[in-house]
């Protein structure tokens, strides 16, 4: 079987802002930006990697989920429990920053891990968490 990662989803809560993040902040190119009904939803992915891509959504939009379920929602990335990402770079130090040098939230500074990896955590501007291991 040969199966790859196409996509995830992260939510957003505002679009120019997710936008701006992961283009300008991470590097990645926006590959499509589709709005509808007032919401938009963007594809973003890292350069040079077209079949592996974010797509940044805006979570009310789900079909099927209650106001109750949205404000929970709403909730968790305020805290930024709802979403996680784990990205990696072979310049884990570099990288960490370039984040710290734009803005981002600092969640952890880079660290060797008890469990093997070399990493460091930060939040997009939904509150979604970011943690991005070292390779190699």
């Amino acid at each position: 079987m040969n199966i790859n990662i196409h996509a995830c989803f992260l939510p957003h809560n505002d679009a120019d802002a997710a936008m701006t993040f992961y283009r300008d902040t991470l590097g990645f190119e926006v590959r499509k930006d589709v709005a509808y009904g007032g919401m938009r939803w963007i594809t973003v992915g890292p350069v040079g990697q077209p079949a592996t891509s974010i797509v940044l959504h805006p979570p009310a939009a789900t079909p099927g989920i209650t106001d109750e379920e949205r404000r929970t929602i709403a909730e968790m990335m305020a805290k930024g429990t709802y979403a996680i990402i784990t990205l990696a770079t072979p310049d884990l130090d570099g990288t960490f920053a370039r984040l710290e040098a734009a803005g981002t939230e600092i969640v952890q500074e880079p660290i060797d891990q008890p469990y093997g990896v070399r990493d460091c955590a930060v939040r997009d501007p939904s509150g979604n968490l970011i943690r991005i291991n070292q390779l190699g």
